[in-house]
């Protein structure tokens, strides 16, 4: 999918990649906004040449894709998405670049403050959720769930599991004997089809107690076992699962409901806010 975004002005080509579900823009495009040069091309040029580091990673952050040209076909341009254009922008000495390099620093300084101090980090998210329309009570769940999803990865890793394929592995494990599905099922069953979409976003307060529940008796259950193998680590995550599951079909009976909804927890409108 093609599409002109605008910037002061200037039409800026991209493309959306629906395998890396990101937008990649035209890197010409882009520098003849920021620098108004009447040959972007050659002034590419002359950046790369002045700077080494970027011109070494040119190859990375740049990729050829098939956008329209002026004269309506469609031509291969060197295309960035928007990690690669925050680096390539540093390199461009233009008033209307600054803009941009500030901005970069500030985030820069933000993370080095939330390395200093978690506390920040959680704040931000806070602020993040509440613009997508979260309400507050869901968003205390929500980040209480993030800490314990992370004091488990952190016993995991004390266990010698360390590759994300194997979380991946023990996170399912988890989740299909508390629901009844692993994620993947579970993000078909929401109607979730996009990888960038988190499916603990899409929980709603008993979707996530229920996740929280058995991964911290997951987590319990091995600080007390010290598993030493990969094999009793994933039927500790199947028996710390299992506790969520019988207190999930408990709750059930007494609400008459399935506690798991293919429902996203926000109205329509905040969904289609969040996934834009």
């Amino acid at each position: 999918m093609n599409d002109i975004k605008l910037f002061q002005n200037k039409k800026i080509r991209s493309v959306w990649n629906d395998e890396e579900e990101q937008w990649y823009f035209s890197v010409v495009d882009v520098v003849e906004a920021l620098t108004d040069s009447n040959d972007p091309k050659q002034y590419i040029k002359r950046m790369r040449s002045r700077d080494e580091s970027l011109n070494s990673y040119w190859g990375t952050i740049c990729t050829p894709l098939e956008m329209i040209a002026l004269d309506g076909k469609r031509r291969k341009v060197q295309s960035a998405n928007a990690k690669g254009l925050f680096r390539i922008i540093q390199s461009i000495p233009s008033p209307k670049a600054e803009p941009f390099k500030l901005w970069l620093a500030t985030v820069g300084y933000e993370r080095i403050q939330e390395i200093e101090n978690p506390e920040l980090a959680q704040e931000r998210m806070k602020e993040l959720y509440e613009k997508k329309g979260y309400p507050k009570d869901w968003i205390d769940k929500r980040l209480r769930g993030i800490a314990i999803r992370q004091n488990l990865t952190d016993e995991w890793k004390k266990r010698g599991i360390t590759s994300e394929s194997d979380y991946a592995i023990l996170t399912a494990e988890i989740s299909k004997a508390t629901f009844g599905m692993t994620p993947s099922e579970y993000k078909d069953f929401k109607g979730l089809t996009k990888k960038s979409q988190n499916l603990r976003d899409h929980m709603d307060d008993l979707e996530l107690i229920f996740t929280m529940l058995g991964e911290r008796v997951t987590t319990e259950i091995s600080e007390k076992e010290e598993p030493e193998t990969f094999a009793e680590s994933k039927k500790i995550a199947h028996r710390g699962g299992g506790v969520a599951g019988k207190a999930r079909e408990a709750t059930e009976k007494e609400l008459g409901r399935s506690v798991s909804t293919p429902k996203n927890f926000l109205p329509n409108k905040k969904k289609k806010e969040i996934e834009a």
